[in-house]
């Protein structure tokens, strides 16, 4: 590990990450490290980790690489690997983007949950295909304490429960992951979303994202947030031919979610690069022994 690993950290509607570029998959980054670097306290902090890396030069997305030239390798704050991350996207887009790698306009970033299309705006705002969302059968109860609410199962590359709530305080603390029956439903684990109406088109939640705890935002959940209410108020898009378009509160900010026709899926929101770095190797590798 060379003496100093350059980093940057961004967030996406307050979803923050730390983000280190590592075109050639050089830097060893085991799950102890990513936890260390996304502690608050005693590391940089963040919800989560973008590892930056071309796709060609990861075992996981060299057969993307045809596709698309970059690779965002995500991690969950606890270290932990995830499919994919629709505020990361963004970031990621955004870091691309400041690196000089991409300019406005279109571009394909490959993740575990396949390749992402994306789009740059002038305006600021980076927009994500996020592909279709899947609703499996089957009944799904999430609980807080002594409430219990039944879940809309939907799957965006990751799993969510989506529960309808009267209000936003029901969902408790969120310190720990709500319990959720039956547990087959999810073998590795949820995101959990709890959600109120504002108006017509219009939804806020808050989200427990498995391996990171209460977020101030979740991409993905948003997304399924959307195809959940949809459903609920009677809208499928690939049946009706007319896209669905809901304006989703996340505690950080909002985001805009519109389910296609063809059953695609598009948010948009900000993204934002605020600090860039250097990280000591010495004392992470230190505190990753601690």
């Amino acid at each position: 590990m060379s003496t100093r690993i350059p980093f940057l950290k961004g967030h996406g509607t307050e979803n923050d990450f730390v983000i280190v570029p590592d075109p050639e998959n050089a830097v060893d980054l085991p799950p102890a490290a990513v936890a260390v670097l996304c502690d608050r306290r005693a590391g940089i902090g963040g919800d989560g980790l973008l590892h930056v890396v071309r796709s060609a030069a990861h075992p996981e997305a060299r057969h993307m690489a045809p596709e698309a030239e970059w690779f965002m390798d995500y991690r969950n704050g606890d270290g932990s690997i995830a499919e994919m991350c629709g505020n990361g996207v963004r970031v990621f887009a955004r870091y691309l983007q400041r690196a000089g790698h991409v300019a406005e306009g279109d571009l394909a970033v490959a993740t575990r949950g396949g390749v992402k299309t994306v789009h740059i705006a002038k305006d600021g705002d980076v927009t994500v295909g996020m592909g279709k969302a899947l609703l499996p059968e089957g009944d799904v109860t999430v609980s807080v304490g002594e409430r219990s609410w039944p879940a809309r199962n939907v799957n965006m590359g990751n799993p969510h429960a989506v529960a309808f709530v009267d209000d936003l305080s029901h969902a408790g603390d969120l310190l720990s992951p709500p319990p959720f029956s039956p547990a087959a439903a999810y073998p590795d684990g949820v995101n959990v979303e709890f959600v109120v109406d504002r108006g017509p088109g219009h939804v806020a939640l808050r989200v427990h994202e498995r391996g990171a705890g209460e977020t101030r935002s979740c991409g993905t959940g948003a997304c399924a947030v959307a195809v959940a209410t949809a459903r609920r108020d009677g809208a499928d898009p690939t049946a009706t031919g007319t896209p669905a378009t809901y304006t989703v509160d996340v505690p950080g900010g909002t985001l805009v979610i519109t389910e296609r026709p063809d059953g695609e899926i598009e948010m948009t929101g900000p993204a934002v690069i605020v600090a860039e770095g250097e990280i000591d190797a010495e004392w992470l590798e230190t505190a990753m022994r601690a």
